[in-house]
């Protein structure tokens, strides 16, 4: 029986080449706290029905005395919050009180290694004792600048590493430390962990030893946080699934969760795991141990999510990378996958700083032609695959969609449909891909919102109708976004009856930046909330509503 053919690829970029880019060094420079509440200017309406916080994360420190950190990645958490109240807006940031930062505080330089910048011996050691320091297997980061999160009803920020830092949401005060080796036996989880409608919330893990190399699904039952700081007890492990090569593991950012399955995908960015326990020696970061590995397929692990079961299906396709996924969702005997999709793992490495502070002109222009284009896709998995199932033959059922699934020798084969039209290629493709995530995640849905990629960073809002896969566009030059978040109306009848909030950044103009609201159905703007003080470019955050 022969293989079906891989998917052609996409070109290294499809958009077009960018000329002229201006510089994006502002939104990547170190910035002072703003610990107090402060009023902002507001123009236009908040509406005044949005009564809660707008939580936001992301580094905003990049450098300890003559120390530098390489990576954007690298910088220092500074949460941000948004206080809107009767159409009024108030702004405060506290930078993460880590063990990290407090210890880099306390020595003027850069004593903890983060995902590219890897920390040296202490100069004022002999030389002896800074060479043996070499062979020391780092302890993980707590500097947790991804994402905020909730578990049990209490709020964390967190990164990829096994350690999160529990935070007031009204005060931005950090509270204790929480480690998840302490209640269940993974070595990491991401920021971007799933909530079912029973409160319960899950949350991708991997662990490594003699047996092997595992990813697993976690599950921590709902309830409220413990006083006794127990805050993750009940954990447990849904699944493991191990490693197609428990030396050369995938690395994962996220992954998807629909009404009753949990999918993960295993993509062909790998970690050398020989290079990880050299890598210090070697005088390298942990970023250096990545590769992208173009010859290799991509796995689709399917676990039931309510017996833990991994799906005996090999579901697969040609090399491509995700960060994020938009929605899944069952229908008819499929699993439905959106996501975001690249063409090569490279891009994570890339976004050094150095990189991200070139100057207007060539140099600029040159990185960004060099990243490819991040593009959302539908992958369509039939569930019931049974030994009676022709081979090479399409065993999708759906007449919605242009996805297909044969079966091979080694699986299901599997080829996307493009969820966009060529209109998105002018806005460089999307990325931060946000829904009503309350009545729509793991069900069918219509509408999502992303940021447009014109730029390094994002520099446009844009929402796609799946039905028509037509663009909403907000986009003005010289104005850098966020990712959107989208806060569902009172009484809501339609999936878009709401706002979509997201940080506007202004690179041309110091102490102008923004909270920007749109009107989620429409996609014009009805109001911003203008901030005082310099905010750089961050990464993740939540609506907090206010009872």
């Amino acid at each position: 029986m022969s293989e079906p053919p891989k998917e052609p690829k996409f070109k290294t970029s499809v958009h077009p080449l960018a000329h002229g880019l201006e510089s994006i060094a502002p939104l990547v420079m170190s910035v002072e706290e703003t610990p107090e509440p402060i009023p902002t200017i507001i123009k236009g309406k908040i509406p005044s029905w949005i009564n809660g916080s707008f939580l936001r994360n992301g580094p905003g420190k990049f450098e300890f005395g003559e120390s530098r950190f390489n990576h954007w990645f690298d910088g220092m958490a500074l949460m941000h919050l948004f206080h809107i109240q009767d159409g009024q807006v108030t702004y405060s940031s506290r930078f993460l009180r880590s063990d990290s930062y407090i210890q880099n505080l306390e020595k003027n330089r850069i004593v903890v290694s983060e995902f590219g910048t890897l920390a040296m011996p202490d100069p004022c050691k002999n030389i002896f004792t800074q060479f043996f320091s070499r062979f020391q297997i780092p302890k993980a980061t707590d500097n947790a600048g991804v994402n905020f999160v909730k578990y049990k009803g209490d709020f964390y920020v967190s990164t990829e590493t096994n350690l999160m830092r529990k935070i007031n949401p009204q005060s931005l005060e950090t509270k204790e430390k929480v480690d998840w080796t302490k209640y269940i036996a993974v070595n990491a989880a991401t920021a971007h962990p799933h909530y079912d409608r029973e409160g319960a919330t899950y949350n991708l893990g991997n662990s490594y030893g003699i047996r092997g190399y595992f990813y697993n699904i976690i599950r921590v039952p709902p309830g409220e946080g413990r006083v006794d700081g127990a805050d993750l007890e009940g954990a447990e492990l849904l699944c493991s699934v191990p490693a197609t090569d428990s030396r050369k593991p995938s690395y994962y950012h996220s992954f998807a969760m629909s009404e009753n399955y949990v999918v993960f995908i295993e993509q062909p960015i790998k970690l050398d795991l020989l290079k990880f326990v050299l890598y210090r020696v070697q005088g390298k970061s942990f970023q250096k141990v990545m590769s992208w590995e173009l010859h290799l397929d991509t796995i689709f692990h399917v676990i039931d999510r309510r017996t833990g079961q991994l799906s005996k299906t090999r579901y697969y396709t040609s090399a491509m990378f995700t960060l994020h996924q938009i929605n899944a969702y069952e229908e008819h005997g499929h699993l439905i996958l959106d996501m975001c999709c690249g063409e090569e793992g490279n891009v994570i490495g890339e976004f050094t700083l150095e990189n991200l502070r070139k100057a207007t002109g060539q140099e600029l222009d040159k990185f960004y032609n060099s990243l490819c284009t991040v593009l959302p896709r539908r992958y369509v998995l039939p569930l019931d695959i049974t030994e009676d199932d022709p081979n090479d033959q399409n065993l999708i059922r759906l007449p919605h969609t242009t996805a297909t699934a044969m079966k091979t020798s080694n699986g299901v084969f599997r080829t996307h449909e493009n969820l966009y039209n060529n209109d998105l290629l002018e806005y460089g493709g999307l990325e931060f891909p946000q829904i009503n995530y309350t009545h729509y995640n793991g069900r069918p849905y219509r509408y999502f919102y992303a940021c447009g990629f014109g730029h390094v960073f994002g520099d446009s809002l844009l929402k796609m109708d799946l039905e028509s896969k037509k663009l909403k566009v907000w986009r003005h030059p010289g104005l850098f976004t966020s990712e959107p978040v989208f806060v569902l109306a009172p009484s809501a009848k339609d999936e878009d009856d709401g706002v979509v909030m997201s940080v506007v950044i202004t690179p041309r103009k110091r102490k102008s930046s923004f909270l920007l609201i749109l009107d989620a159905k429409t996609f014009t703007e009805l109001g911003r909330a203008e901030v005082l003080v310099d905010i750089p470019s961050g990464t993740h955050g939540l609506f907090n509503e206010m009872g």
